[in-house]
């Protein structure tokens, strides 16, 4: 357990913000299955885009569990401190800021991992932000520019002494994009230079890599992006295994598909018949890219763009599956 201002976190799993990713659906599908905090994909600053429907759906929060976390990414601090306010006004209970995106769209925008180059902007968007709401203030970052430049530990000082509730550190560089390894020893020097709470960012795939990690860096929690995708379950998984020290059975192929079934139900219920249909099939991509027979599948589903042939199709080749395991045993 772990404190983000006055909310009690249970779980030490998070899940990272991902843009394009943890939608409403995704959010609160990772919560069901053992995540005990979910971040919003980030929310431009720029107030001016949000009568957009991609930004209208990223800001709805509707059914939410809290406590509400969402993210922001922009460059300028009065813009920042308006976006936040904002966002609580509209729900939001933790104001996560994005100083780790490594997208090359967002950094020409002075925003995400672009900020680290400049550390008194980093510390004047800090202060802004904090002091604009009465809402705990969170940020993500990496460990720095490049290899060369690691400022990790500067970035930290400044957002402790700026106010901000907790850190969540991704163990590589913006230069690094997510190539490469992640490397643990700055997030382990950030966590004993700091009082508040740091959580762990980077490669963490696995119940035991989990353990390892937070054992090697003494930090809080662990932050779960990409390992997500396709396996929102790995989030009960972690958490069981750090509380028990036990490895949880992999979840049978009904179960898989009864979790994908109704993430689609809720991507189509969210997203609409034209765009839901659209959306699913990163996502089912995901869930059956480790399963037998899926390519040809996969092919075939993503030629689909009606929702009812779409859950029908992998209902299908579920019942399939589980047929041949049944005949195999």
């Amino acid at each position: 357990m772990f404190q983000i201002g006055p909310y009690s976190i249970d779980s030490k799993v998070i899940l990272a913000p991902m843009a394009g990713i943890t939608d409403r659906p995704f959010r609160q599908l990772c919560r069901k299955l053992g995540a005990g905090l979910v971040i919003s994909e980030m929310v431009t600053a720029d107030t001016g885009l949000w009568h957009s429907r991609k930004s209208q759906l990223r800001l709805d929060h509707e059914g939410e569990v809290a406590p509400i976390a969402v993210q922001i990414a922009g460059g300028d601090a009065t813009m920042m401190a308006g976006a936040a306010r904002l966002n609580v006004d509209q729900g939001a209970q933790i104001i996560d800021i994005n100083m780790g995106c490594p997208a090359k769209k967002v950094c020409k925008k002075a925003a995400g991992s672009a900020l680290l180059k400049d550390e008194k902007l980093v510390a004047d968007i800090l202060q802004s932000v904090v002091s604009a709401v009465d809402v705990p203030v969170t940020l993500k970052f990496r460990t720095g520019w490049s290899p060369d430049e690691r400022n990790a530990l500067t970035i930290a000082r400044i957002a402790e002494d700026s106010g901000i509730a907790a850190l969540a550190l991704h163990g590589r560089t913006r230069a690094c994009g997510f190539k490469g390894t992640a490397e643990y020893d700055t997030i382990a020097a950030v966590a004993q230079a700091v009082a508040i709470p740091v959580f762990c960012n980077g490669d963490i795939d696995s119940p035991q890599k989990a353990q390892a990690v937070l054992s090697y860096t003494g930090t809080d929690a662990v932050m779960i992006g990409r390992a997500a995708q396709g396996r929102p379950w790995i989030f009960r998984e972690i958490d069981h295994y750090l509380r028990t020290g036990e490895t949880l059975f992999e979840p049978s192929l009904r179960e898989v598909r009864d979790i994908l079934c109704s993430h689609l139900r809720e991507l189509y219920s969210f997203y609409g018949e034209f765009m839901g249909p659209r959306i699913a099939r990163k996502h089912v991509g995901w869930y059956l890219q480790t399963l037998p027979d899926s390519v040809s599948f996969r092919q075939q589903f993503n030629q689909l763009d009606n929702a009812e042939e779409q859950h029908a199709s992998v209902q299908y080749f579920f019942e399939q599956l589980i047929t041949k395991e049944e005949i195999a045993a």
